[in-house]
């Protein structure tokens, strides 16, 4: 109990050491203080970005030195087939941070476990439905047009990566439920030790053992077996008592509506994730496809280990966002979005100015191949214009999860990817010749540009105070059915001998007319 009132108190403390901003105050009071609360978010969550993706970096900096072919079929792997997986997880964990946050900006502290709950189980049946992309992955890459030899190697090894792929089901709902308590140092820390261990590993199965490509691919299992296994038991075994109470039936009710916003923020994540695999799955039909993939892969290994930046950002303005809307503050919910998009924007552009000046350098990381070094250097600007546009796009659409609107933004990036961006790319790389820059071209500025662009209109037009009254209305209506789950589970436990009374005492007390709501209720119902 003591332990659970210490709890109380240094999550309280954390919330009010920085407070909600005078209405009235100075600017530059104001945006040092919403500085201070989302880098509190998003530092540790960028260590944590960068370590695990860097997980994948380091596996295709191994494979590249084994050669061309094994390069490849990694590369494919893991910007296509997990990364197709992870695209739907993240997105689908996503529904934690809208959840969770706002439960944590409302003190409905005890929801957050049972929210993680919810979400292990419905990634872990999506996971199950996933599983034939890994099984069948050689036939699939075929018919997308990849060479044979390339594809049936891609697909031995993404055969031994299916551990991985059931790993994520449990690590992103565990790092959301973490991360809306503000317990951030501990994702980063667990995935600061799977870092380490990686590296060594990758050595030892690369170099000592000689296990060949699936022995590269085989050390992305143990680091994240280990990342989760450190989670998981800070998790459940005391590192958060106020949020975790144990495991609780309560999970499996209304699975059906946290399956809906979870496929909703699955979707809408999804979309933009897989919209740059199918770029990489293009190029497969192009002359010299191995340079041609190989070339864009390392690019897009770059771009996403810089995009952890904006993705930490996503997760901080997620988090404060909904933190504000939970707590009834819709100006302060404006000026979190405000403040993460102009220092997001910031650091992109900084970004894009060293990949400009180093364009001739950075290929040598992953290749020692001069043809795959100079097609990576014709890319460099592309790159740098890609990491510019994608400081802003998921700052936005962390503003659209922490304030629940996964639905209407799905659309957007379906119309945006799908409609404009990728026709745009075929004719651009295929119609006028212009290859895979062509279509990176064409998807970058008719895709990822007019999607931002839409987004900032959405954003500046929001009324955040109607956001701030449907974010009550969530937790009113919350409150009324668990009102009458305990009322009639009361009275079922004293005229049937029951204890189903039990699972909700702890969400609602009962009192007297509870009772004649519960009567009521069974009533009706006879």
């Amino acid at each position: 109990m003591a332990k659970r009132d210490d709890e109380t108190e240094g999550i309280e403390k954390s919330r009010d050491q920085y407070g909600e901003e005078e209405q009235n105050g100075d600017i530059k009071r104001e945006t040092w203080m919403e500085t201070k609360k989302l880098w509190r978010i998003v530092g540790p969550a960028i260590f944590a970005r960068i370590s695990t993706y860097s997980i994948f970096v380091i596996t295709q900096a191994f494979a590249g030195h084994l050669g061309e072919l094994e390069l490849a079929a990694i590369a494919i792997v893991q910007n296509v087939i997990i990364g197709f997986s992870i695209g739907l997880f993240l997105g689908m964990a996503s529904a934690l941070q809208t959840l969770c946050g706002q439960a944590f900006g409302a003190k409905k502290y005890d929801m957050l476990g049972v929210y993680m709950q919810r979400s292990w189980i419905v990634l872990f049946l999506f996971a199950i439905l996933l599983l034939p992309v890994y099984l069948f992955a050689s036939p699939i890459l075929k018919f997308f047009g990849q060479p044979e030899d390339v594809a049936k190697l891609s697909g031995t090894v993404a055969f031994w990566t299916i551990p991985t792929h059931f790993v994520f089901a449990l690590y992103f709902p565990l790092s959301r439920f973490l991360q809306c308590q503000l317990k951030n140092r501990v994702v980063a820390l667990s995935s600061g030790v799977a870092l380490v261990v990686h590296i060594f590993v990758c050595w030892l199965f690369v170099y000592g053992l000689k296990l060949g490509p699936i022995g590269t691919m085989a050390t992305i299992n143990v680091s994240w077996c280990l990342n989760v296994l450190i989670l998981f038991t800070y998790a459940t075994c005391g590192g958060c008592p106020l949020t975790w109470t144990g495991f609780s039936i309560e999970a499996f009710t209304r699975l059906w509506e946290f399956a809906k916003l979870s496929a909703s923020s699955g979707i809408m994540l999804c979309l933009e994730n897989w919209y740059y695999k199918i770029l990489i799955m293009m190029t497969g039909n192009l002359k010299d496809t191995k340079i041609a993939v190989d070339s864009l892969s390392i690019c897009m290994s770059i771009n996403g280990l810089e995009m952890m930046i904006p993705l930490a950002f996503f997760a901080g303005t997620g988090v404060r966002v909904a933190n504000e809307l939970g707590a009834g503050n819709g100006r302060g919910a404006r000026f979190a979005m405000i403040i993460s998009v102009t220092e997001s924007l910031i650091i992109g552009i900084v970004f894009s100015m060293l990949v400009v000046f180093l364009h001739d350098q950075i290929g040598w990381i992953f290749s020692s191949s001069d043809t795959i070094i100079k097609a990576v250097n014709d890319l460099s600007i592309l790159l740098a214009f890609t990491i510019l546009l994608n400081s802003i796009q998921p700052v936005l659409s962390g503003v659209a999860v922490g304030s629940g609107w996964q639905s209407f933004v799905a659309y957007i990036n379906l119309g945006c990817y799908y409609f404009i961006g990728l026709p745009l790319g075929f004719v651009m790389g295929w119609i006028f010749k212009y290859g895979v820059k062509g279509i990176w071209a064409g998807m970058i500025f008719g895709g990822t540009g007019i999607q931002t662009l839409i987004l900032i209109f959405i954003v500046m037009r929001c009324d955040w105070e109607k956001e701030d009254f449907k974010t009550d209305l969530r937790f009113q209506s919350s409150a009324v059915a668990a009102l009458q789950e305990a009322a009639e589970a009361y009275l079922v436990g004293l005229f049937e001998d029951t204890n189903l009374c039990a699972i909700h005492a702890k969400r609602v007390t009962i009192m007297p007319k509870d009772i004649q709501l519960a009567r009521r209720i069974r009533g009706e119902r006879a």
